[in-house]
């Protein structure tokens, strides 16, 4: 497997002027903050980083940024999904992909195909996709689960899949799919959800896709490396430490979440495309303490 998929992923938030635009200057102050941070890759234009909400043309010239800011110091995944797969797959072929690593396709929202439905949605990106492909897999968000059989046989028939993002909250499901991985060597399974990550890690899966290191990147990035190296002394006392951060930016929405706790570090301001809005001032007040106890990180 090529890209550098194991361990910590950040699903960026894409920060927006108050007028709206897309605020690059905040969104390259972020790209630096993280990889400082220590994670392994970035991953732009996920559900994190409000792309629904962009025009294709805003989305390219984000990844484009994307590419530009890291400097090829970590790898870059890039969000293509829909719930219209010929959609998807006239917005891959409609763009360059130098500097792309990998792609992060969600599983078709609103819709809810069928389980061969979603195998033949992937399988046509995988027809066309220049870069591997990871799966993702968010009930919670499109309305539809995708089964580890349906994972498992992608993963067997499709040599380009090449990782899942499991974010169904089943640990049960997610054993499952570790458990008869047809390859072992060369298709990973990842969290989607932080406040999992550890026990996810615990029976054997390889990292995480994560929302909170966009804004505490260093300790999130020490808990998931220090279990991944068998040290769960360590990882748990991390986890821990970050668990009520954890739990407040998704108390309200994702990223208003995750938006505020950034406002707060001076990395981006909290402006939205709505219909999402900013936190309440409760629970921004929340936030700003447990990241003073967290002591700026």
């Amino acid at each position: 497997m090529n890209p550098q998929l194991k361990g910590v992923g950040v699903a960026l938030v894409t920060p927006f002027q108050k007028d709206g635009s897309v605020d690059f200057a905040a969104y390259q102050r972020l790209i630096n903050h993280v990889i400082e941070g220590g994670v392994d890759y970035v991953v732009a234009l996920g559900t994190t980083g409000e792309s629904p909400t962009l025009s294709k043309e805003e989305k390219y010239e984000v990844l484009d940024k994307t590419i530009e800011f890291v400097e090829k110091r970590v790898s870059v995944v890039a969000g293509f999904g829909g719930n219209y797969t010929d959609s998807v797959l006239k917005n891959t072929k409609g763009y360059h992909f130098n500097g792309i690593d990998a792609i992060l396709s969600v599983s078709p929202a609103y819709s809810k195909p069928t389980q061969e439905g979603i195998y033949q949605h992937y399988k046509a990106i995988a027809a066309v996709s220049p870069r591997p492909i990871i799966l993702y897999n968010v009930p919670g968000r499109t309305g539809s689960n995708m089964t580890a059989a349906t994972t498992l046989r992608l993963a067997k028939d499709l040599p380009n899949v090449v990782a899942m993002k499991e974010a169904s909250g089943n640990l049960v499901q997610c054993m499952e799919i570790v458990k008869d991985n047809p390859r072992k060597d060369d298709f990973l399974v990842v969290s989607g959800d932080d406040i999992v990550t550890l026990p996810m890690i615990g029976f054997g899966m390889d990292g995480v896709i994560s929302v909170i290191a966009n804004a505490t990147p260093k300790l999130f990035s020490e808990m998931v490396h220090s279990a991944l190296k068998g040290d769960f002394v360590t990882a748990r006392k991390r986890h821990f430490e970050l668990l009520e951060l954890t739990q407040l930016i998704f108390a309200e929405n994702n990223p208003g979440g995750v938006k505020a706790a950034l406002s707060v570090l001076g990395i981006c301001e909290e402006n939205f495309r709505l219909p999402i809005v900013p936190v309440s001032r409760t629970l921004k007040e929340k936030i700003e303490a447990a990241i003073g106890e967290l002591g700026g990180d």
